[in-house]
């Protein structure tokens, strides 16, 4: 009995098969805003929930609402194109899955997964772990998760954690020593290094990406400090000084800092933590005479003042002038950023393409969130069939206040 002819619908389908199976952060994110991208276009604005405070006393206070926004962009276009003869469509799915659709999904899903790592990396201000030093033990986990709970990021069992590969067999060997080091029995931690997953550890699901981004800081010299003698509230601009001449790439965009005197708060209690505030640099920072202005997230806020109600209070106190600047890291060094986050920090938006009209050989298949499409053709120039996968999406860390890194 000779195979059935492989049809686009079935290509489709597959590929789509192949495409969740091989995505990691993508699996793991938000992936709810396809809809409201089909009927608005390319760009779409959501709101963000409002933030209370609680008032004291039987006398009612109102409080400010004040709505804020971010939008996500649906901006990468990605596709993966080969030729092939007519003979191979009369393959079985198995036999052509494995020879082309799956490779193709391979690389797409990596495309995907290194666009939202990069996401968090850019986003992310909360950074735990030793520069330079491989995570490679339960209190490395255990400082993201404190972190977390300081914020505080939902413990809902939402929580996931995306390491390296180095940092990912480090783990894998160091949570299963001997005595009072090891958190697992050697029976359980055999089974994680033969699935190459760790499970489910402090709270955390943890994976493995080889697409975890290392992060290039930025080349400064000199001590910074804040160059601003009347700091504006709720402004996410920092100027500074005490570097050294001038300096394109003083500060790299993913580069992290504290400031001496501005500690973080409790998103909902709004008491003051025992840590520094992070903030992460938005854009390169070129500098002049040793001085520049650094734009960051998250905005300061210190809830007085201003017209910002007191429950989206983020710093214990705005900088003072002079203020010492620490960066995290030393200066032009890399640094593996693995990501830990709730599911909503992240979104990951897939919007399904037009089929076009004169392709005879199409379909589009759509299923969790993930959108692909696939085209055949015949070029009259080259006397070949031509197939084509496509995918359309966007990245954005919507709340990215629900996101750590643990730095490597």
């Amino acid at each position: 009995m000779g195979n059935t002819l492989i049809t686009p619908s079935i290509i489709a389908k597959e590929a789509l098969f192949q495409l969740e199976n091989n995505v990691i952060m993508g699996d793991k994110v938000h992936r709810t805003y396809k809809n409201e991208f089909v009927k608005i276009g390319d760009t779409v604005t959501i709101r963000k929930p409002v933030k209370f405070s609680v008032s004291t006393g039987a006398t009612r206070v109102n409080q400010d609402v004040v709505e804020t926004t971010t939008s996500i962009v649906v901006n990468q276009r990605k596709h993966v194109s080969w030729n092939f003869s007519t003979q191979d469509l009369t393959l079985t799915i198995e036999e052509y899955a494995e020879r082309y659709i799956k490779p193709a999904m391979i690389v797409l899903a990596n495309d995907i997964d290194r666009s939202l790592c990069l996401e968090g990396k850019n986003t992310f201000f909360n950074l735990t772990g030793t520069p330079g030093t491989t995570p490679a033990t339960f209190a490395a986990l255990g400082g993201v998760a404190q972190r977390m709970d300081d914020v505080p990021v939902p413990d809902d069992g939402m929580r996931v954690l995306v390491l390296n590969p180095a940092a990912r067999w480090a783990l894998a060997n160091g949570l299963g020593g001997t005595g009072s080091a090891g958190v697992f029995n050697a029976d359980i931690v055999q089974g994680m290094v033969r699935r190459g997953r760790l499970g489910q550890i402090a709270n955390f699901d943890i994976y493995g990406d080889q697409n975890i981004v290392t992060h290039t800081t930025g080349t400064w010299t000199g001590t910074p400090l804040v160059n601003n003698a009347a700091f504006v509230n709720n402004t996410n601009v920092v100027a500074f000084d005490g570097m050294v001449g001038a300096q394109a790439g003083a500060l790299r965009q993913g580069d992290i800092f504290t400031i001496a005197g501005v500690f973080a708060v409790n998103d909902i209690s709004k008491a003051t933590l025992p840590t520094l505030k992070q903030f992460v640099v938005t854009a390169d920072v070129t500098t002049a005479g040793g001085a520049g202005s650094a734009t960051v997230s998250p905005t300061l806020i210190n809830g007085s003042g201003t017209g910002i109600p007191a429950s989206y209070q983020n710093v214990s106190a705005l900088p003072a002038d002079n203020a010492a600047i620490t960066i995290v890291g030393s200066s032009a060094v890399l640094y593996p950023r693995n990501l830990g986050f709730h599911q909503n920090a992240l979104a990951l938006v897939t919007v399904p393409l037009e089929l076009p009209d004169s392709a005879v050989f199409k379909a589009r298949a759509d299923w969790r969130g993930y959108s692909i499409r696939v085209i055949k053709d015949y070029d009259i120039d080259t006397d070949n069939e031509i197939i084509r996968l496509d995918i359309l999406y966007g990245v954005k860390a919507i709340y990215p206040e629900l996101g750590v890194q643990l730095t490597g």
